[in-house]
């Protein structure tokens, strides 16, 4: 038996049903010739490699996947946000970036989340049009299909369009993060229409479609991205933000975006961050992002131990302290690099690392520590600024990251955002996507590198990474996870390159996040375990009340030296990714 309910004109036609039967398992690891891609989304997954077949390259399937995801996975991204693209150019031999992150509209200041000279409570602020940044997606994918890819936003866009017109299954993973908002989503009337059933999360085995975001989707196939930036769609994000959809009785903060600002957003193609490690060349995001930047100095730190030789606790131990230094530079210098002079170079130079890495105790762990002075390590010292100890400070954990690569080489490590769970909470009425909440990621604690200023990026954690060895692409990483998306990056990197396990066991293996606190961030289950025994020996310890769920849901693949490629998504984090090859060996 199937039911429909019809709720508003336009609203969300919920259709009650019995899971369909899937194709085939789920793949979370897949060794092939060809093309790959690995997304925690199989929608997405199948989005990617449909484009491949059909002749597309990596852009182009990246594209595909990121606008499916936005209808599998509207919690975590979307065309309402923003993110960061690293992409491999075969032919050439060089790595660019796309950033497309969300900018602070130009009536945004320092005072918009703070009451009587303190910042309000944050789950106010996310759950608001203020906390909304103008969203760079579209924009992003645009520069990306222009510039490197092969076929048109139309072409790119069909599979998404399908997977929101048919629907898709509600899985279990879904069904608990809508039942985790359903306050949030609660509030707006638009958004109620789209993911709740009777106040209520929808239910695992529900046929979700999506016909609002199918014909958002149809208008920017048909108009270009320009159809987001102006005109009836951009007006709708407009009144969105400053008149939120507001259920009987709610009020929030409201926002102050204009036309203006979304006309004159643009991305901003930058040079990616190039460091070295054991041999391998590792290519980061550059700011805005830390992602790149935090990732590189903390392996500049442990390439001065000999890892191979030790025990894996010693070994995890280093890579806390690591992270930790890595982490106080971070906070004390980075942010938006049209606003501040950051000393990337550095930060980045071995000789700065050296003398973090002075400050290691091989056998303790430190507590909280300052930051190094990285202007000494610059070739023009002539910055006044010095670092102020930074606050750690609240940043969504919620993101997704993934990576695909077609037959002539190219690479796509691509990590986008609405950054809390769901988050704003706001859908736009009538186009079926959330808004981000971005602006809650700049620091209103002041003064600091990434103080909230009209037009300005908020710093990033994202990291997607694309790694070479003598000059050929070897590996790609990236993970979604706030702040946690540098220690997951990192310790996959330290696993894979320093302890030899396969990308699998790398990205499967406990997640432990050290981001210059007290505590340590670990996983459900991993106190009390013989693994956090032995890291409690040099004086590490838990964070008192560990969040009930998993750090992060990385993506990857590996490029080996037979000439197939693996791709590898989780094997049981954020319900089983799928990774996807066009060719498998029979």
């Amino acid at each position: 038996m199937t039911t429909s309910t019809k709720a508003l004109a336009g609203a969300l036609i919920l259709s009650i049903v019995l899971p369909p039967p899937l194709a085939f398992a789920k793949t979370p690891v897949s060794t092939g010739t060809g093309g790959a891609v690995a997304t925690i989304s199989e929608k997405a997954s199948e989005s990617a490699i449909a484009i491949l077949n059909k002749g597309g390259n990596a852009i182009d399937a990246a594209v595909a996947a990121a606008a499916t995801l936005g209808v599998t996975d509207p919690f975590s991204c979307g065309i309402g946000g923003g993110g960061f693209m690293v992409i491999y150019l075969a032919k050439d031999k060089r790595v660019v970036t796309v950033d497309h992150r969300e900018t602070a509209p130009a009536a945004f200041s320092p005072s918009v989340f703070m009451e009587n000279g303190k910042p309000i409570d944050f789950d106010t602020a996310v759950a608001s049009g203020a906390s909304v940044g103008v969203p760079g997606t579209v924009r992003g994918w645009h520069e990306a299909l222009e510039r490197y890819g092969t076929m048109s936003l139309k072409q790119v866009l069909a599979p998404a369009i399908s997977v929101a017109t048919k629907g898709f299954t509600v899985s279990d993973t879904f069904n608990h993060l809508v039942a985790d908002n359903e306050k949030k989503f609660q509030q707006f009337t638009s958004t109620s229409q789209l993911y709740l059933k009777n106040g209520k999360a929808v239910p695992a085995g529900t046929v979700l479609k999506n016909p609002d975001l199918a014909k958002t989707y149809r208008e920017l196939g048909a108009k270009g991205y320009k159809a987001f930036y102006q005109g009836p769609l951009a007006q709708a994000i407009v009144d969105a933000v400053n008149r939120p959809p507001l259920a009987a009785g709610v009020s929030v903060r409201t926002g102050n975006m204009t036309l203006a600002d979304l006309a004159n957003y643009e991305a901003r193609i930058r040079q990616p961050i190039r460091s070295t490690y054991r041999g391998y060349d590792i290519y980061g995001m550059p700011l805005p992002s830390s992602g790149g930047i935090a990732v590189a100095e903390a392996l500049n730190i442990l390439e001065g131990y000999d890892l191979k030789s030790m025990p894996r606790a010693n070994v995890e131990h280093l890579y806390l302290e690591a992270s930790r230094l890595a982490f106080a530079d971070r906070n004390a210098y980075l942010a938006d690099p049209e606003y501040v002079d950051a000393p990337v170079d550095g930060m980045l130079s071995k000789q700065f690392a050296a003398q973090r890495r002075s400050l290691i105790r091989a056998d303790k762990a430190a507590a909280v520590v300052a930051a190094g002075d990285a202007f000494l390590y610059e070739n023009d010292q002539s910055f006044p600024l010095r670092p102020r100890q930074g606050v750690i400070q609240q940043e969504g954990l919620h993101t997704t990251h993934f990576t695909v690569s077609d037959k002539e080489g190219n690479i796509v490590s691509y990590t986008f955002t609405i950054e809390s769970w769901g988050g704003s909470g706001i859908v736009v009425p009538g186009y079926g996507f959330l808004l981000n909440n971005e602006m809650t990621d700049f620091d209103f604690t002041g003064p600091a590198p990434n103080i909230p200023e009209a037009g300005k990026r908020p710093r990033s954690s994202m990291a997607p990474t694309i790694v070479l060895k003598d000059g050929k692409p070897a590996f790609t990483i990236g993970s979604p996870g706030g702040a946690t998306i540098i220690t997951t990056v990192l310790q996959a990197i330290v696993n894979y390159i320093d302890l030899g396990m396969p990308m699998d066991q790398a990205i499967d293996a406990p997640r432990l996040s050290q981001r210059n606190a007290k505590e340590t961030s670990v996983e459900p289950g991993f106190t009390g375990s013989a693994q956090a025994k032995a890291l409690e020996a040099f004086g590490h310890k838990w964070e008192a009340s560990p969040p009930p769920e998993e750090i992060g849901a990385a993506n990857a693949i590996v490029f080996n030296p037979d000439g197939t490629v693996t791709a590898v998504s989780e094997v049981r984090r954020h319900g089983i990714g799928t990774a996807l090859v066009q060719k498998r060996p029979h």
